[in-house]
């Protein structure tokens, strides 16, 4: 039975992740046919997420303008399609065509020169196969001072369409660079806004028409640098690895040994090191409510990290799949939040918590709490911005009812079953009435120092493979290869692990043993680095610029990178107390 929930649980997902998967799997044209073509949204190039709707600017409208209908993740893409004003009916030829003929006003020109100042580029969808195109160009040849540039607009879109019997199979959209218009000064102009449509036969099969997005990331070159980053994060892992077998278990045998001996000899000889510590290391930490809480969180948001790749690596974020990702994300993360109510809980309750109520809406909001904050103030961004980023107040309402209707119940009935587990917290250690005084150490032995010890091993394994999964986010990049990217994610907990294990090993050696949320926050501490390396990536990598793109960057990167802290966070601990009941149950405490 339980398996079969999983099944009909597993079902939804892909059946949510996949509403706008529109391949084009049903779309079989005779001659004159027409074939939908949408125009979706126009914006700066090199700022990704400041895009807004097609008809903004001042392009021949159709005589009715109609709305595609959008799936949840199209608009969180920032998708808006509408009716384009070009005609493309099946292997109908069309040569020089007239879609109006317009007067630009003083206002209009303006518009568009900004426009092609910004490099703005559109895009459309024929047939769920997407478009892109510049509006203009910039003449900046032989000119030193701005002022002198000039700026054009094309006027002349030529549509060069492949079809494999009644099938589309690929378009390709240019301009014509001597159909310009010029739009330097700003006075009224009158433009013939024409296009063109050439149709070609090819012999690609329709299944394989989306593979040429695919091959972008797939090429020799970039293959090669992907391998280089798995090679260099499995040496960091060996390296480690290595480190743990050769140092830290020698170590711990000899302490075993020497621990033995001491039981043999005379009772009253002094316990030193860390088995010295034996009646505090299992004494619970802190606010251990937010602890509860930020297990429970980490843990979603692994099971979330998981779930995703496993629905990448079965091949349903195809390129341009529109917003297939954003709808898997809402959608698994809301029938995974009774993970986080049952870990949290369980573990609350572990640690004799009383007051799991609390502890519960401290868990559903400890993520969902800081993002909500953010997005309420980067929507509020780009509706000053009248962006399409700008989510429409139905799309809220259906985000609000799946956290009310899916999300909540999930969290509570999960909380429920935590706190009726009847779970103990399982010490092989007593812990004493009392703690015992931590002895001064050193200042690399402070919580900062180590964090950025642990956080700078795990980033220094990942962070090749960032700069591609940035640019494919942040940027025009298409990322296709999951397998690669889903092993760069295990080493990356692999290393998470290894690494808060020894550093918990060398501070309860020290006989400091409030090692619990040390080992959390150096866990997570590599979320620390991935938003340091934003700074770098936006500053040195990209060409992104504006108030609107910089706090959309900065702002989900922060989101993303407290995601990333917390669900490593929670890798770490659970590898330190793992690691912490192993060898206090491998020797004799009294």
């Amino acid at each position: 039975m339980e398996k079969m929930t999983w099944y009909v649980v597993v079902l939804l997902i892909i059946s949510f992740a996949s509403p706008a998967r529109s391949d084009g799997s049903d779309h079989k044209y005779k001659a004159g046919d027409p074939v939908p073509l949408y125009a979706n949204k126009v914006g700066p190039f090199h700022n990704p997420s400041e895009t807004y709707r097609f008809f903004d600017l001042p392009f021949c409208t159709p005589d009715h303008v109609k709305e595609k209908k959008e799936a949840l993740g199209e608009v969180l893409n920032g998708d808006r399609l509408v009716s384009a004003p070009y005609k493309l009916d099946f292997l109908h030829d069309k040569d020089s065509e007239i879609v109006c003929k317009k007067k630009l006003s003083k206002e209009e020109v303006s518009q568009f020169c900004s426009a092609v100042a910004k490099d703005y580029y559109f895009q459309m969808y024929y047939d769920d196969l997407p478009i892109w195109g510049f509006l203009g160009k910039v003449d900046k040849e032989g000119k030193s001072d701005p002022s002198e540039y000039k700026y054009y607009l094309f006027k002349h879109l030529h549509f060069e369409i492949f079809y494999n019997n009644d099938r589309v199979i690929e378009i390709n959209a240019r301009t014509d660079p001597n159909a310009l218009v010029d739009i330097t000064d700003d006075k009224e102009v009158d433009v013939d806004f024409m296009y063109s449509v050439k149709w070609k036969e090819t012999k690609t099969h329709f299944n394989k028409r989306m593979e040429k997005y695919s091959q972008s990331s797939s090429l020799p070159h970039h293959l090669e640098i992907h391998w280089f980053s798995i090679i260099n994060s499995c040496v960091t892992v060996l390296l480690l690895t290595g480190f743990l077998a050769t140092i830290l278990m020698r170590v711990l045998k000899n302490d075993f040994v020497k621990y033995a001996h001491d039981e043999e000899a005379a009772d009253d000889q002094e316990e030193t090191g860390w088995k010295y510590i034996h009646g505090d290391v299992f004494r619970y930490p802190s606010h251990k409510s937010l602890m509860a809480a930020a297990l429970g969180s980490g843990t979603q948001l692994f099971t979330l990290t998981i779930f995703i790749f496993l629905l990448s690596l079965v091949g349903v974020f195809y390129p341009y799949n529109r917003g297939a990702l954003f709808t898997a994300l809402v959608v698994i993360y809301a029938l995974t939040s009774g993970i986080a109510g049952y870990t949290a809980a369980s573990f609350y309750c572990q640690l004799e918590g009383t007051n799991w109520v609390r502890n519960l809406i401290l868990t559903g909001g400890l993520f969902c709490g800081p993002l909500f904050l953010t997005f309420c103030f980067l929507n509020s961004v780009a509706i000053a911005y009248s962006a399409t980023a700008a989510l429409p107040f139905g799309t809220i309402v259906v985000i609000f009812l799946i956290w009310a209707l899916v999300t909540s119940p999930l969290l509570v009935l999960g909380g429920i079953a935590g706190k009726n587990s009847r779970a103990e917290f399982q010490a092989p250690c007593r812990t004493t009435k009392y703690p015992r005084e931590i002895p001064p150490l050193p200042w690399y032995r402070g919580t900062l120092p180590q964090m950025a010890m642990a956080g700078f091993l795990p980033f220094s394994a990942i962070y090749i493979e960032l700069y591609y999964i940035f640019a494919s986010v942040w940027g025009h990049r298409i990322y296709t290869i999951y397998s690669i990217l889903f092993i760069v994610f295990i080493i990356l907990i692999i290393v998470t692990a290894f690494i808060t294990v020894a550093l918990t090993y060398f501070q309860l050696a020290a006989e400091d043993h409030e090692w619990w949320w040390r080992a959390f926050l150096c866990g997570g501490s590599t979320g620390l680095f991935i938003y340091g390396y934003c700074l770098y990536y936006y500053y040195a990598r990209s060409d992104m610029s504006g108030f609107m793109q910089t706090s959309f960057f900065f702002g989900y990167m922060a989101c993303i990178c407290y995601g990333f802290f917390l669900m490593l966070g929670t890798v770490g601990f659970r590898a330190a107390l793992f690691f912490v009941r192993h060898i206090y149950r491998s020797i004799k405490c009294e």
